[in-house]
């Protein structure tokens, strides 16, 4: 290998310079922190609190607490009647209406005696209407005038609530044969925060009804809730508004068009029910929808819930059920026996459907149309709110029948027994599944929470070599689980 050469005589003369400047460089940089720490002292700390954190006070007001739960002390019902239809409609009244609500009934005239003495739910007050309503013209030529009476109440009401604790946080208006499930109208308020402008309720099931009086409105019997800021600012100007609208048929029609002028539009919930339906209503109870029932109305215009009974007795016996699980009431829960080849169709409370075969689960969602429509004529059209589906009129080609005739709690469990309704114009050896006579379900309480989804439920069929009975156990479904017919 070659010796290495030395640095020629010019580059060494470049290099020179350079040591001394390196070993000045950190003297330079000390230099320079010295200088700018002289022209920028270092900042005093800030001053300490002229007042320590326990006693701090601050002239802006406290954050709003977090709101508490809706309570049914924080509903207030205003019910129309009048003078005739009162002593027909208190047991109705009685069965659904408690405290802690406030209820408060405003009739047309003073009440008859025999209603007057007979007892009255106790947190129900009777209010005799103002005579107020009679200024405002009324033109729709089939309708009554005291249509305007009864949307007043959405105004009188304020002046005969008194403020109590805990305050009103809803108004809820109905007709005098409008039913309420009460956990469920609670559990359904809940889900909307009162402070805001709500205004919520149900169409008519009838497309007719909804192509005459309007899509956009709850209809009053099925109930109309209305937040209680909002029905504040509706009652202020409510009497300006109703002059604009003679036209208009019933008072539901006037609620909506003042509060669409509120700029305030109706937000659905099908819990709701006009019940703008003659006949038998079996049909559209066996497939209610999946959400908690809050209302019923026109129960004196159906044939009785359950067949053998009066009306009266007939809803007694529903709000029994209603009473032990009011979540589950009238939920539908579907399942498959595939070593029998049968489905079964379970309305919570009410009733079970027993199929022979394999029916698909959208088949047995859709309403079987046992009702008529509530207008009947050559112009009226067969068309409804929601899927439909026909109605064998052959009893022999139905499925095989049950009606809730008793229900018991206890242990955590429900249990309810469903006896066998027998096609009455059908041979004996046509009558479908004819043996079995008695089908008894068990069930867990249904706990409904705010802001959680509502998933249908699944069922098993027992085994049993009983031909007479069934036994059936309703229960969540599994996370992947079909409701469906499996090998």
């Amino acid at each position: 290998m070659p010796p290495p050469t030395s640095p020629s005589p010019s580059r060494r003369r470049l290099l020179l310079p350079l040591r001394p400047l390196l070993l000045s460089l950190p003297l330079l940089l000390l230099f320079l922190l010295l200088l700018i720490h002289h022209h920028h002292p270092t900042l005093p700390p800030p001053p300490p609190p002229l007042l320590s954190t326990n006693s701090h006070r601050d002239d802006s007001p406290p954050p709003p607490p977090s709101p508490s739960p809706t309570t049914l002390a924080h509903v207030v019902f205003g019910i129309a009647s009048s003078r005739r239809t009162l002593p027909l409609r208190l047991p109705l009244l009685r069965l659904w209406l408690r405290p802690p609500s406030h209820a408060f009934l405003f009739l047309d005239s003073p009440s008859p005696a025999a209603a007057a003495s007979s007892p009255l739910p106790p947190n129900l007050h009777i209010v005799v209407s103002s005579t107020d309503s009679t200024k405002f013209p009324y033109t729709h030529p089939r309708g009554l005038p005291s249509a305007v009476r009864v949307a007043r109440i959405a105004k009188e009401i304020l002046h005969h609530h008194n403020p109590t604790s805990p305050p009103a946080r809803w108004l809820v208006l109905a007709d005098d044969d409008t039913a309420f499930v009460l956990p469920n109208l609670v559990h359904t308020l809940s889900r909307y925060d009162w402070r805001e402008a709500w205004y919520i309720g149900a169409r008519s099931e009838s497309a007719a009804q909804n192509a005459w009086h309007g899509f956009a409105m709850a209809y009053g019997g099925g109930g109309i809730a209305v937040s209680w800021p909002l029905a504040v600012r509706l009652a202020r100007v409510l009497d300006s508004c109703l002059i604009r609208y003679p036209h208009l048929y019933g008072s539901d029609a006037r609620i909506h068009a003042c509060l669409a002028e509120l700029g305030v539009e109706l937000t659905h919930e099908p819990g709701f029910h006009q019940i703008d339906l003659h006949g038998d209503i079996s049909g559209l109870l066996r497939a209610h929808p999946l959400t908690p029932l809050v209302s019923l109305h026109h129960l004196d215009h159906v044939y009785p819930l359950y067949p053998g009974m009066d009306r009266a007795t007939a809803i007694e016996h529903f709000f029994r059920a209603a009473n032990a699980d009011p979540a589950r009431i009238l939920q539908q829960t579907v399942c498959y026996d595939h070593s029998k080849a049968i489905t079964v169709s379970i309305a919570w409370g009410y009733s079970v459907q027993v199929y022979k075969g394999n029916v698909l689960l959208p088949d047995l969602l859709a309403v079987q149309k046992t009702f008529v429509p509530w207008k009947r004529g050559r112009n009226v059209t067969d068309v409804f709110m929601f899927d439909t589906k026909h109605y064998p009129r052959d009893e022999c080609k139905r499925a095989a029948l049950f009606f809730l005739k008793s229900i018991s709690s206890g242990e955590g469990k429900t249990k309810g027994n469903y006896n066998r309704q027998l096609p009455k114009k059908c041979l004996p050896n046509l009558i479908p599944l004819r043996n079995l006579r008695q089908i008894r379900v068990t069930s867990e309480p249904l706990h409904l929470v705010p802001g959680k989804a509502l998933r249908r439920h699944c069922c098993d069929v027992v085994p049993s070599s009983s031909e007479t009975n069934m036994d059936i156990n309703i229960r969540k479904c599994k996370d992947d689980e079909l409701i469906a017919m499996h090998s």
